[in-house]
């Protein structure tokens, strides 16, 4: 994802009629403002939500968006497709259209999907080192054993891709339910792992995203993410 920081003499110059050069006087001159603090160097760095002053006038107010929607199955985890509804249409808010999709599901997947126009945020919980719990409601077509909770625990070899998966916390609910939480996101991951026993996937529904879980929030529905659920995934 490109990068949207810039140094403060290059964000000037593209965003006002003085140059490069003119910032340092400025400075000087305490006539700019980055998040309500006068600005110190010309290289201070400015990001997309840093909120930029000059001379008394805005330059810069973008607010960060963390959103979390419980998608319906046969809803397309993209931001555009001509054929089916998308995540973005059962969002209502102006500036949906800045959003990506943190970790996409399924077309018939259900449940959690994140979505935000904070991309450092969206790597963060993206990356693997971060080791961020997802959690999922799995129901299959055959009969659950313990051996599963073994091999999920130890990992199963992927040959396509010559690696094999993370260990895997599996919870037999039911004979034919369970729940699982993985701190990986490989393509069809939950499906290809119960293929290992050829069990197929009938229902598959993320709930949770580390800390951030789907609970009471219904079908179909969105909302922002809270200051305690942004804090408490920053201490993943």
């Amino acid at each position: 994802m490109k990068s949207t920081t810039n140094r403060l003499d290059r964000f000037i110059s593209q965003n006002s009629t003085f140059s490069i050069s003119d910032t340092r006087l400025l400075i000087a001159q305490k006539r700019i403002l980055l998040d309500g603090h006068v600005a110190h160097s010309n290289q201070q760095k400015v990001t997309k939500f840093t909120y930029v002053e000059l001379d008394g006038n805005c330059l810069q107010d973008n607010n960060p968006l963390y959103i979390m929607l419980n998608k319906p199955k046969g809803v397309v985890s993209a931001t555009k497709d001509i054929k089916h509804s998308t995540v973005l249409d059962l969002i209502q808010h102006p500036q949906k259209n800045e959003l990506h999709i943190v970790g996409r599901l399924d077309f018939n997947t259900t449940g959690l999907v994140l979505l935000t126009n904070d991309g450092a945020w969206s790597r963060k919980i993206s990356l693997p080192e971060t080791k961020l719990a997802k959690v999922y409601e799995v129901t299959l077509s055959k009969p659950l054993t313990e051996e599963y909770v073994t091999v999920f625990r130890e990992g199963i070899y992927f040959g396509y891709e010559d690696i094999t998966t993370k260990p895997a916390c599996l919870e037999i609910l039911s004979e034919y339910t369970a729940r699982l939480s993985l701190v990986e996101g490989k393509y069809h991951q939950v499906k290809r792992m119960f293929g290992f026993f050829q069990n197929e996937v009938l229902e598959l529904h993320r709930v949770s995203v580390g800390n951030i879980c789907l609970e009471g929030l219904a079908e179909g529905h969105s909302r922002l993410l809270t200051q305690k659920e942004l804090m408490t995934n920053e201490a993943v």
